[in-house]
């Protein structure tokens, strides 16, 4: 029934049409008036490139505020969950948005944007705990050079599914006779067809939770991120761990040696090459070529923010700005 299992850190191992997640837990220090760090945090780091974890948080690509300053991307879609803290985006389509506290965003880059995520200080009077999962995940050969799109899936809009001493959290997808799928009209998911499911589970102690096989054939994969081990079909996983799984099981969790909290990631292979270079996922080396001189040429639209790691101000306040000026707030 397990396929495979490694541990897990920060960056984990994905199935086709998933090509990545990242989880990110930080736990910052109060801000400073900038909304970033002062620099005696700086000591011992490689700014511009921190990602060691020292003191329990890193910079990332950030110089004083934490986070991914303007990069490009092209092929794929990135869907960002924020369960704590804020991240701030910015875009070459001329969007924005301060989203976080359960937030998602979903994005899909298509024919190429460049975008920042930033993760501004808000609290200069305690810490800024900050904690989001980044899952990339693959677009069709047939939709790789739409035009590039991203949508807001605002907390309280997102189903949240109890059990008992449980929760799950529906991303995209289908459980128990509830359905959600409001990702971007280009993407894998927006199709039912495609089995894509993403969920976050908590399970309490002597807490189950009961899956069924798949329709189709599909990757399955599952990650235990937090807590001491979790039961699968009776047998024992300890550890952080992603735990590749059949689709043609029915799956039963079981959580009786304390809180545990997954990651569930499932859906159909689009079955297509992958060729990746960096943030550009095409399915043949000379549309990578391509990608790289369209790149060169454009910059996908260019920067015309302010600063590269553009932030939104000190206000608490989550919003999105689309490309065609239309404000949504939650």
């Amino acid at each position: 029934m397990i396929t495979q299992t490694s541990s897990i850190d920060l960056h984990w191992p994905a199935q086709e049409p998933f090509l990545f997640i990242a989880h990110h837990l930080d736990h910052y220090p109060a801000g400073n008036k900038n909304l970033g760090l002062d620099s005696h945090h700086f000591s011992g780091r490689n700014m511009g490139q921190d990602f060691e974890g020292k003191d329990g948080f890193r910079f990332y690509h950030g110089e004083e505020i934490p986070g991914f300053p303007v990069h490009p991307h092209r092929g794929f879609e990135t869907i960002t969950i924020v369960r704590k803290g804020y991240a701030d985006h910015a875009d070459s389509l001329g969007a924005a948005g301060r989203y976080g506290e359960g937030d998602v965003q979903w994005m899909t880059a298509g024919s190429g944007v460049q975008h920042s995520e930033m993760f501004p200080l808000l609290h200069q009077d305690k810490e800024n705990t900050l904690e989001l999962f980044q899952i990339w995940l693959n677009l069709p050969k047939k939709s790789k050079m739409l035009s590039p799109d991203f949508k807001m899936l605002w907390v309280q809009n997102i189903p949240k599914i109890k059990f008992p001493n449980g929760e799950l959290t529906l991303i995209s997808g289908e459980f128990n006779g509830h359905k959600f799928f409001e990702s971007p009209p280009s993407s894998w998911a927006s199709s039912p067809e495609n089995n894509v499911n993403i969920y976050l589970i908590t399970m309490g102690p002597d807490s189950k939770l009961e899956i069924p096989k798949a329709k189709i054939q599909t990757n399955r994969s599952l990650y235990l991120f937090e807590g001491k081990a979790v039961d699968i079909n009776g047998e024992k996983v300890s550890g952080k761990k992603a735990i590749f799984l059949k689709s043609n099981e029915d799956l039963v969790l079981e959580s009786k040696s304390g809180n545990i909290q997954l990651v569930y990631l499932e859906a159909k292979p689009i079955g297509e090459p992958v060729v990746q270079y960096g943030p550009f996922v095409m399915t043949t080396k000379q549309e990578i070529l391509q990608t790289m001189e369209d790149y060169q040429r454009t910059e996908f639209g260019g920067w015309n923010w302010e600063r590269r790691d553009m932030i939104h101000g000190p206000k608490i306040e989550r919003f999105a700005k689309y490309p065609d000026g239309r404000i949504e707030r939650p």
